[in-house]
């Protein structure tokens, strides 16, 4: 196996343990909305987005309209559009089906290391297969995962709390990223962003991901802003 390839897989080891249980919250959560196991497979394989998945179970245990769980799921990952606008020049020598198996494996987990190790300039990996060694690890793992917590269904008691390592595995990714003060500024412009806008959520029943996406304009307008000051 290509060298490259493995660094991503090293890589991705650190994530993965975050990510585990998320993936059993998933596959718990797919259970009690009446999944079968194969639809709950399908599902994680192909769709590849743990909080979408989340969100849109948690809909069809509502027994949500179609439309809605579609268009709610929809929403919750534009911020995937962003990600690929980011991470695409990296991209641009290849094909147009290489860039879309590449698009397939696109996620915050994936997106974040990509990104830090291409800023590594002292290291001269191949960014296809460094990028394909996270998301096919992150990939098989999660699927399998998934599988797991659907068999062990209600057995993992609610008091291990596993949702708690979720954003500890985006923390971990956050931190080490912020290096100057439009990146601070970014960081706490978005945070408090989206406390407030995850409380109008809950709040005024607006669509789920909706707090997502302007904690994200939040932020990159800050940075930007930030930027621009300290540059004039």
């Amino acid at each position: 196996m290509n060298e490259d390839f493995n660094a991503g897989a090293r890589d991705s080891i650190g994530i993965l343990l975050g990510l585990v249980p998320f993936a059993l919250v998933f596959g718990i959560a797919a259970d009690g909305a009446g999944l079968s196991v194969v639809q709950t497979t399908v599902m994680s394989a192909g769709i590849f987005a743990g909080t979408a998945q989340l969100v849109t179970v948690e809909l069809i245990g509502a027994n949500a309209g179609l439309t809605i769980i579609v268009v709610t799921g929809i929403v919750v990952n534009l911020r995937m559009l962003m990600y690929s606008a980011s991470i695409a020049p990296h991209f641009t020598d290849y094909g147009k089906r290489t860039r879309a198996y590449l698009a397939y494996f696109l996620t915050d987990h994936v997106y974040a290391m990509s990104i830090a190790e291409y800023a590594a300039e002292a290291r001269s990996r191949d960014k296809r297969l460094y990028y394909l060694g996270l998301g096919v690890s992150i990939w098989s793992v999660w699927v399998a995962t998934t599988i797991v917590g659907f068999v062990l269904g209600a057995g993992i008691p609610e008091s291990l709390n596993l949702m708690f390592a979720i954003p500890l595995v985006f923390l971990a990714i956050l931190i080490p990223a912020i290096e100057d003060l439009p990146q601070v500024v970014a960081a706490l412009a978005s945070a408090v962003v989206a406390i407030a806008a995850a409380y109008a959520v809950a709040e005024f029943g607006l669509p789920a991901g909706v707090d997502l996406l302007v904690a994200a304009a939040a932020g990159i307008a800050a940075g930007v802003t930030t930027e621009g000051v300290m540059g004039r």
